[in-house]
């Protein structure tokens, strides 16, 4: 029988695995401590998300415990790791805003636990596919210095440079630029994760996301700004566009779009320490102005939108992931939502969670 372990189970990218994977008939260990609600509030606890992950998964094992915890952590690969298929690593610290509170905390949650479960696997599970949910952050702020145009509702990059018909690549340069404390903290887990495919020979794979995002996001203002933004149009509550004239442009993957991805290489192993933009790329994207109206036209109220002129350090004004290389490697790998279904999908998740007698 084979077992995949997941962390961050409860979360967007981690539910959604534990269910596909559920599907797939792996068993899922998952690893999940509520911390999201530590970062961002109650209103980003993800207690719900568990208990429907207990009640539709057959099989599913749940270990509340931080990620940090060696010795719990240890004690849950001593039990399972001869039998573990793979690891999949999507727990983290995700906000650039929350890291510059408390850099320290950033750190040790997004990079020293990654170190830790690592080591973990080599000693424990070296036979296992490792899966690590990294970002499109580990390239700072670099993508802003590239030759970017004003159009009626976004920002796009010049057609003619070398990224403007299909976006970033994996050759895009990760330094001289700024990243912020999660963007750093990010990048040391990415290289980590990189490190140990190529140094010590275990199978790991590391995914730059750009925009994650489905039904099952438990969106706040510090992260999560699609499923927040809808979650703002439906209720009524004001929301306020940082910087750059709301036309800063997002790709957008849904999330089951995304774990199909895990699924392809935990079948066919990748090359060991092989890296992936992964996104909507140009099939799925959007900048804020297009994602209220979007928004807007969905729920058909009008929003309360406050634009100011203060840019988050280091936020990207235009990204779109090159998916190419990992469509090369899993030519099976195929996109089923485009950004009209993943608006309306989280749509209608919020409308299914949120106790409010006045949606219908």
């Amino acid at each position: 029988m084979s077992f995949v372990l997941v962390t961050g189970s409860a979360g967007l990218v981690g539910a959604e695995t534990v269910r596909q994977c559920s599907s797939s008939g792996y068993i899922v260990i998952g690893v999940d401590n509520n911390m999201r609600a530590t970062f961002f509030g109650p209103e980003a606890s993800t207690q719900w998300s568990v208990q429907h992950l207990q009640s539709t998964c057959p099989g599913y094992l749940h270990h509340e415990i931080d990620i940090r915890d060696k010795d719990r952590m240890e004690k849950l690969f001593q039990q399972f790791g001869s039998d573990l298929s793979g690891i999949v690593h999507t727990a983290a610290q995700p906000s650039h805003d929350w890291s510059a509170q408390d850099p320290l905390l950033d750190f040790d949650v997004n990079a020293r636990a990654t170190l830790l479960l690592l080591e973990l696997t080599r000693k424990y599970a070296p036979q296992a596919v490792f899966v690590f949910t990294s970002t499109n952050k580990v390239y700072g702020d670099h993508p802003n210095n590239l030759p970017i145009v004003e159009q009626n509702t976004r920002w796009e990059l010049d057609l003619n440079h070398i990224y403007g018909e299909y976006g970033f690549d994996e050759s895009l340069s990760i330094d001289h630029c700024m990243h912020s404390p999660f963007g750093a903290s990010k990048t040391a887990a990415d290289i980590l994760v990189q490190e140990f495919g190529r140094y010590f020979g275990l199978k790991t794979v590391v995914f730059r996301g750009g925009c994650l995002t489905g039904p099952g996001h438990a969106g706040a203002a510090l992260h999560g700004f699609l499923a927040y933004l809808m979650k703002c149009a439906i209720t009524g509550t004001p929301y306020t566009i940082h910087g750059y004239g709301g036309k800063q442009v997002r790709d957008n993957i849904h999330v089951a779009d995304l774990v199909q991805c895990f699924l392809h290489v935990l079948h066919n192993p990748p090359r060991n320490g092989e890296v992936y933009n992964i996104g909507g790329s140009r099939y799925s994207n959007c900048s804020m102005l297009e994602a209220i109206a979007l928004c807007q036209e969905i729920t058909d109220n009008a929003m309360k939108i406050t634009l100011a002129d203060n840019p988050r350090a280091g936020d990207h004004i235009w990204w779109i992931s090159d998916v190419r290389k990992f469509q090369n490697h899993y030519p099976e790998w195929q996109y089923n939502f485009n950004i009209q279904q993943i608006m309306e999908s989280i749509y209608e998740g919020l409308l299914e969670r949120l106790d409010n007698p006045n949606i219908t």
